[in-house]
């Protein structure tokens, strides 16, 4: 017992580190504007063929059991544009779907997680909100992960996505689901129109700073909607900056102001928010330890996490993973598998 409480405090003191460090904060790349392929674990196959992958596919899905080898294989070492070529191919060649295929012959977290592999990640990210909101009571915590850590450009892309396939908005949708300030939030994220513009004016940092300060730690009770404005509308770099310029003001960082002035689903988004500001690799390492720690692995946190950063930023969040819980992000996951399967 005693070794868990110490494992569990000493977690949290390195998170504490991470999130409150704010050194070169405002020089350090950003996953907000990283392309896809630049940081990402996975890259185009030289000498592509999706005939030939379709084939392979077909004929291991076709046999008795599937062979899950090659189909590992293959969706694992193709890009996302590579994969829809061989569905397309797939299709062409058998006249049915290979996500249907792949439904019918696997089951559970595994199927799962190939699906995810061959759906675009606009399709991908728009399933993932919809499953949130469906049935009894939305799954908020999958709501914050994708709107605090996507970009304008995903945004806007999961939202067509939405659109086409339910004919109906997406903002319109969430409206129905959330409440409060927390639906306020969320519904300014939702639609992907944060500031873009790369330059900093240290001036105006400072006083969105100092607004935050005064409608929170200054006042007797909170000013949200301030919180919510300069937090969902202003661009990455000069929250950045405000971040700063907001510890020098306070004594304490922006995170711990609302953590201690909010709470509830608000104050889990706004802290996603300046985690991601901060970075968005440390959040998905902070997420994936979170998955898979405990009694039980969370397989679809897991396999989203995974499938939707593995293009972009995935390098960068095993790097974080390995800096905070001083062993890798493979060992941890191989470990939890074999915990579970023994």
């Amino acid at each position: 017992m005693y070794c868990c409480s110490f494992a569990d405090k000493l977690s949290a003191d390195i998170m504490g580190s991470l999130w409150d460090d704010l050194e070169s904060l405002v020089d350090a790349p950003s996953s907000f504007s990283a392309k896809s392929g630049e940081r990402g674990t996975i890259k185009p196959k030289a000498n592509f063929d999706a005939d030939q992958d379709a084939a392979a596919l077909k004929k291991a899905i076709e046999g008795l059991g599937t062979n899950e080898k090659i189909v590992i294989e293959i969706l694992t070492t193709r890009s996302s544009a590579q994969r829809q070529l061989i569905c397309k191919a797939y299709e062409k060649a058998t006249s049915r779907t290979l996500v249907k295929d792949l439904k019918g012959d696997t089951s559970g977290d595994f199927e799962e997680l190939l699906v995810a592999l061959i759906t675009p990640p606009a399709e991908y990210d728009c399933h993932e909100v919809m499953r949130a909101m469906k049935g009894a009571g939305t799954k908020d915590k999958v709501l914050i992960e994708i709107f605090a850590s996507r970009s304008n450009q995903q945004i806007k892309a999961l939202s067509d996505v939405y659109f086409k396939e339910t004919k109906k908005q997406l903002t319109a949708a969430l409206e129905s689901e959330v409440s409060g300030d927390y639906s306020k939030a969320l519904l300014l994220l939702a639609l992907g129109k944060r500031d873009e513009s790369t330059t900093v004016d240290v001036n105006k940092a400072r006083e969105d700073a100092k607004a935050l300060y005064n409608a929170g730690e200054k006042k007797w009770g909170t000013d949200e909607a301030k919180f919510i404005e300069i937090l969902c509308k202003k661009s990455i770099p000069h929250l950045r900056q405000t971040l700063i310029e907001y510890k020098n003001i306070s004594g304490k960082t922006l995170q711990q102001s609302i953590e201690g002035e909010m709470s509830g689903d608000l104050e889990n988004l706004l802290v996603a928010v300046v985690k991601c500001v901060k970075s968005v690799p440390g959040y998905f390492a902070e997420l994936l330890h979170e998955s898979m720690k405990g009694g039980g692995t969370d397989e679809s946190t897991l396999n989203r996490i995974m499938v939707s950063r593995s293009e972009i930023d995935l390098l960068d969040i095993r790097a974080e993973f390995k800096k905070l819980y001083e062993h890798s992000l493979l060992s941890a996951i191989q470990v939890r598998n074999w915990i579970f399967n023994f």
